[in-house]
């Protein structure tokens, strides 16, 4: 706690308000017990609570709350924030960083392949083409190797109509 000249100890008894406050954004079930309070700039007092809010460990329910000259205490802003220790998300990367970590790591893995590849026998090679062509395996873009046109009867039906038509 850090102290200023403008501490007001009414903020510190206003746990109601703040709980209310709390209530408004959040179920009352996520709310724990009073942890602690802060004194902050300009006569400013942010009321800590516990989260009880699964997947948030360490964190506080933070209500910070002042006094206008002459006024009863009133809440600036209600949020959820981290506490020590608490679990917290990576640090943010661009994308474009992230891709460029990619294709350095596929081009280790690539001449990592080939200069294991040079050092075994010359017969590896030969394998690897069985799999180059896929024709056998897709055919007209089947992603899943099923003709469509295998599979509609009705295609093969209007056929059959048409044969019949000819022989009468």
């Amino acid at each position: 706690m850090t102290s200023t000249s403008d501490f007001d100890p009414s903020l510190v008894e206003a746990k109601e308000l703040a709980l209310s406050a709390l209530k408004e954004i959040t179920p009352e079930e996520t709310i724990g017990d009073a942890a602690d309070y802060a004194v902050e700039d300009d006569g400013v007092v942010s009321l800590r609570f516990r989260s009880k809010l699964l997947g948030y460990p360490g964190w506080f329910w933070t209500v910070s709350l002042t006094r206008v000259e002459g006024e009863e205490p009133t809440v600036l802003e209600a949020e959820l924030l981290p506490g020590e220790g608490a679990l917290l998300a990576p640090e943010w990367v661009p994308w474009s960083q992230r891709l460029e970590e990619y294709k350095a790591h596929q081009a280790e893995i690539k001449a990592a392949e080939e200069s294991n590849g040079d050092a075994g026998d010359e017969d590896d090679d030969d394998d690897d083409d069985d799999y180059d062509d896929e024709s056998d395996y897709l055919h007209a873009g089947d992603v899943d190797g099923v003709d469509i046109d295998e599979l509609d009867d009705s295609a093969h039906d209007d056929d059959h109509d048409e044969d019949r038509d000819d022989d009468e």
